[in-house]
């Protein structure tokens, strides 16, 4: 079910903390303005030296129009219908590298070509083709746990401090929504104190339907702060397990008494569309069927591998066997990666992954995993294996600049690994750095499994499971590459953008593992 509030519609229903009523996507209302209207905002994504993509949605039939304002004229996209849910993407080419594009939306109704919306504008910097200095911020986990958008607090006020940076990009580590996790109007805080949601009827229930997910994804856009974000700072966006449901993987069948629908690759199909439909991604390749993993370039200095550990996922179990064809990546994502890795003239390699490496990430019932490690400190079993042989190629070929970087268990950490400490010695040393959540519920610390030999340099998290971010356990994380030294720095912010722990990595040295 799609949601088309104003802004004084939103304010009303989260000052009374009502559920909002809401016209599904499929049918117009009896009586429409005689202009088209933008519903959520307008958002960039997966931006290249010469590429990006737009987003908009329509309150009716219309034709999406982009005018760049640096001469590129009038670029017209598609026509939105109800069979995206009047969502539609325009891909822009040709622009220049390293330059600030300011750009504006608006529609044209379908039946009445003088009728126009009103124009929103937006902006996003290219990818610079020579070294140039370039940051980014990284997050997860929108609205989980029960804890949405809560106007007494200003809601999603994170987005606001991470806008504060001008990053050239946000990346979203996964947990994009949360499927399975509904909202109730209030929820009784420590202390006496009351949070307070706005709730919609897409947010009210589990998610089974494709209305269904696709209302997930507008209730997001109800935030003003995500909303001016959006149009500000471009996003690579990839997804984890709240897409869809907690912890899944690719032909399990759900024990939730709350679904009627339990097949997961049903409900994975729809969470995929409703995807691709609302978020600024590449559009699906159809012999593909629109493939999540990718390699995007932002210049000399920075590549981002944007994993997908979901798709491709072998069954939660013990994640001690031996075979090397099971794991996380599936064989053609894996090889893609050490392909792409390879191909690499960047100096940092920086590798998102949804799911993190060392950490040990539990599943029920108990002696099942989630993630990469299970805790058992030998070499390397299970989905460790995918790990190890990416790790070791890395190395025998000299790779250098790799950094990790992940969100998914609700607090915020920096790791290095060195096989000095490791039961395995085959890969150059390394960071992952963990970041949020956005609005969730925090949690944590996690223990460490040691086979890669991590080490916990800085860690800060709740000091009970399932904190509100009422009491501010919210993160993110902050790169930024000095186009001089090529000197990565890594800060890790809090819910105010306040850094809580930053160090600065040393490039590697030129053509090799450094």
């Amino acid at each position: 079910m799609a949601i088309s509030l104003t802004r004084r519609e939103l304010v009303k229903a989260g000052a009374a903390g009502a559920v909002v009523a809401v016209v599904p996507a499929a049918r117009a209302p009896a009586h429409v303005p005689s202009r088209p209207v933008l519903t959520h905002g307008i958002q960039s994504g997966d931006v290249t030296a010469d590429s990006a993509i737009v987003w908009a949605r329509a309150d009716r039939p219309s034709r999406i129009i982009v005018k760049l304002n640096h001469g590129g004229g009038r670029i017209e996209g598609p026509l939105l219908t109800p069979a995206t849910d009047f969502t539609g993407k325009v891909p822009l080419t040709g622009l220049p590298a390293g330059e600030e594009i300011s750009y504006r939306v608006f529609l044209e109704d379908a039946y009445g070509r003088g009728r126009r919306s009103e124009p929103l504008r937006g902006s996003f910097r290219t990818a610079p083709d020579e070294p140039e200095d370039v940051s980014f911020v990284w997050s997860a986990d929108i609205a989980g746990q029960g804890w949405g958008i809560n106007p007494d607090l200003g809601g999603y006020r994170i987005f606001a401090a991470m806008a504060a940076l001008e990053p050239d990009f946000f990346l979203c580590s996964g947990d994009t929504i949360y499927a399975d996790n509904p909202l109730v109007e209030s929820v009784p805080l420590p202390g006496g104190r009351t949070w307070r949601n706005v709730v919609t009827e897409a947010k009210s229930k589990v998610a089974e339907t494709l209305d269904d997910f696709r209302g997930q994804f507008a209730y997001n856009l109800l935030d003003e702060n995500l909303r001016a974000f959006a149009a500000r700072v471009p996003q690579i966006n990839q997804w984890d397990d709240h897409e869809v449901h907690n912890n899944w993987f690719p032909g399990q069948i759900l024990a939730d008494e709350r679904y009627a629908e339990r097949r997961v690759d049903v409900l994975a199909a729809r969470a995929k569309q409703a995807f691709f439909e609302y978020l600024p991604i590449v559009p699906q390749v159809e012999d593909e069927a629109g493939r999540i993993y990718r390699r995007i370039s932002h210049g000399p200095l920075l590549d981002v591998f944007v994993l997908d550990m979901r798709t491709f996922k072998d069954p939660n179990d013990a994640n001690v066997y031996a075979d090397p064809e099971r794991g996380l990546l599936g064989a053609a994502q894996r090889a893609w990666l050490k392909r792409e890795l390879a191909a690499s003239t960047a100096t940092w390699k920086v590798i998102a992954n949804d799911l993190p490496l060392g950490l040990v990430v539990t599943d029920t019932p108990p002696g099942t995993f989630e993630a990469v490690a299970q805790g058992d400190p030998g070499p390397p079993l299970g989905r460790e294996l995918e790990f190890a042989d990416v790790l070791s190629f890395a190395h025998q070929a000299g790779i250098g600049g790799l950094v990790f970087v992940t969100a998914d268990v609700h607090y915020t950490a920096a790791h290095h690994y060195d096989p000095a400490r490791a039961a395995v010695a085959d890969f150059t040393p390394f960071w992952e750095f963990v970041s949020g959540p956005l609005n969730a519920g925090a949690f944590g610390p996690n223990a460490l499994d040691p086979t890669f030999g991590p080490e916990v340099v800085f860690q800060a998290a709740p000091p009970a499971p399932n904190t509100s971010p009422a009491d501010g356990f919210q993160f993110f994380g902050h790169v930024a590459i000095d186009g001089d030294t090529r000197v990565m720095t890594v800060s890790l912010r809090d819910l105010t953008g306040a850094v809580l722990f930053a160090t600065e990595l040393e490039p590697p040295a030129e053509g090799g593992s450094g």
